[in-house]
């Protein structure tokens, strides 16, 4: 009854917090990719999320422990903090370039970025299935394993490839070229984030030196 409860909740916050971002600064509700915009981004969760409660649900509940308030280190709230705001950044700049006409971005194009949106949830799912230690903040249980395989033979932190994908979708489900520019600033949060991560990794996850050796990018293969 609680799992269903919490799932509930933020079934509904995500579409109160999308409708606002989106709405109030549109000036109107007759803005078509928001509304398909968080169709897709509700179905993206949802149905992993509801996956995961029955699946997984040591999973799930790390998962649903998430926010700046839920971080132990002090940057990582910070961090958290900026990730909430670089998220509303593209959504309101999306919204008034709606309004206000800035950008002409094809149906097609549109259609991308709900590909790219919905891509880059599935990522997300798929690693926290790979690796059930996969929480929303940065800790390191007793016992936990160093996962090496599925995505993490690629690259040593796919959670975050799967975030980038979703952040270079929203705008363009959204109907904005100019909601782009706050993947400038997405990206830094997130090279700040995984930098900090990784200390706290070496230092109290077994192993994990060992994987660096193995697994020489963090985010994209060749490049970082």
């Amino acid at each position: 009854m609680k799992t269903t409860l919490l799932m509930l909740w933020y079934a509904v916050f995500s579409i109160v917090f999308f409708g606002v971002l989106l709405f109030w600064p549109a000036g109107t509700f007759d803005y078509w990719q928001a509304w398909v915009f968080i169709a897709v981004f509700e179905v993206g969760t949802m149905i992993p999320t509801i996956y995961l409660a029955v699946k997984y649900p040591d999973a799930f509940r790390r998962r649903t422990r998430t926010g700046p308030l839920a971080e132990c280190r002090m940057v990582q709230k910070l961090i958290n903090v900026g990730i909430i705001l670089t998220t509303v950044a593209a959504g309101v700049i999306s919204a008034l370039d709606h309004r206000f006409g800035w950008s002409t971005v094809p149906t097609a194009v549109v259609v991308v970025g709900n590909a790219l949106v919905f891509a880059g949830l599935a990522v997300a799912e798929v690693v926290v299935i790979q690796n059930n230690y996969a929480a929303a903040t940065i800790t390191v249980e007793k016992e936990q394993p160093v996962v090496s395989t599925g995505l993490y033979s690629l690259v040593r932190h796919p959670m975050y490839v799967g975030a980038l994908i979703l952040v270079v979708g929203m705008p363009l489900a959204l109907g904005s070229y100019w909601g782009l520019l706050t993947m400038i600033p997405g990206v830094l949060i997130f090279v700040a984030r995984i930098t900090d991560e990784e200390k706290a990794l070496r230092q109290d996850l077994a192993g994990y030196d060992e994987y660096i050796e193995k697994v020489h990018y963090r985010l994209v293969p060749g490049v970082w």
